[in-house]
């Protein structure tokens, strides 16, 4: 299956019917343009966009898409019920013995290896699948200035030989860090992760064919480091997020490609404005996104059909060169 330059995200929205039914529609509107990736998470919408993307993969070949999940945030809900978040904590996590308070890092983080197992058993329910094609682990760094980096290592280490675990049981098909600061930020800096290190980790965990294989993080043309900026050593070399994840042949998918739409009213439009070939802001930031080298997918959420049939146009133009994408952000 080949996977799609332009994947369809669930993260924004209401946890209401209304929202899963435009969420519905638009995946189904995506899955027969020809789309094939798909990511959402555990508590995107207090699980519902997971059971919204269920309800379209029912009417799907197993063999057509690729779905990509996550685990770390707590949900603090199901969607379904009016509980309060305590509430929801002390039934779902802590009754059973699945997670207990002195888990959860700063009220809302948590990867044990208990946790992350639960969690995926959510999600696999949610979806309707046997396994997911990707299992990240979500935004881990968050984790690292509350734990210190040694604590924080250990705890990566423990996580990771967990996801070997479930890929081994065939639940997984490969697993990754989804991040938002991590692999964008300096050395230096409390929240950063390194990607060499954690293939240490990975191979550790899962020897030389583990499954650690790959990563996400947010790149746009607001946030355009994981195309430019040099945050990490690699090989004896400092190199972007981008070349790093070339270099370990590793996938990449990147989020908030549009920076949730924020981007948009700041962009030229007009046909060819930003990029040629591009009739919109939101087409061009696309475009400016899936075109970086070493990119696999580009992220987006959509939840209109109107907005899958504007961006899925993207994917018809050639990928744009690396000096004219350098030239829009001064890299």
């Amino acid at each position: 299956m080949e996977l799609s330059g332009i994947g369809l995200g669930t993260y924004l929205g209401d946890p209401d019917p209304a929202t899963d039914r435009a969420y519905e529609h638009a995946a189904r509107a995506y899955a027969a343009a020809g789309g094939t990736v798909f990511d959402t998470a555990a508590n995107y919408r207090l699980g519902r966009s997971e059971r919204a993307l269920g309800a379209v993969f029912r009417d799907l070949p197993r063999d057509t898409f690729f779905v990509s999940t996550k685990a770390g945030y707590l949900p603090m809900g199901d969607g379904r019920s009016p509980e309060s978040p305590r509430a929801w904590f002390h039934r779902v996590l802590a009754g059973p013995g699945i997670l207990a308070a002195a888990d959860v890092v700063d009220g809302c983080h948590a990867m044990t290896p208990r946790y992350l197992a639960h969690q995926l058993a959510v999600s696999l329910e949610a979806l309707g699948v046997p396994r997911v094609d990707l299992f990240h682990l979500h935004n881990p760094e968050h984790q690292r200035p509350h734990l210190g980096p040694e604590r924080f290592r250990a705890a990566l280490r423990q996580a990771f030989a967990a996801c070997e675990d479930l890929a081994a049981r065939g639940l997984i098909g490969a697993y990754g860090c989804a991040t938002w600061n991590g692999f964008r930020v300096p050395p230096q800096a409390p929240d950063h992760l390194g990607l060499e290190a954690l293939l240490e980790d990975a191979r550790e965990a899962g020897g030389r064919d583990h499954h650690f294989r790959w990563i996400q993080l947010p790149l746009n043309l607001a946030m355009p480091e994981a195309f430019t900026l040099p945050t990490q050593p690699f090989g004896g070399a400092l190199l972007t997020p981008l070349q790093a994840a070339q270099a370990a042949g590793l996938g990449v998918q990147v989020s908030a490609s549009l920076m949730q739409a924020r981007i948009l009213d700041r962009l030229p439009a007009g046909e060819g404005a930003i990029l040629p070939g591009c009739r919109t802001p939101a087409q061009a930031a696309l475009q400016f996104a899936r075109s970086c080298p070493g990119v696999t997918t580009a992220l987006c959420g959509m939840s209109r059909t109107g907005h899958v049939a504007e961006n899925l146009q993207v994917l018809a133009l050639p990928r744009a060169g690396a000096d004219e994408l350098r030239d829009l952000v001064g890299g």
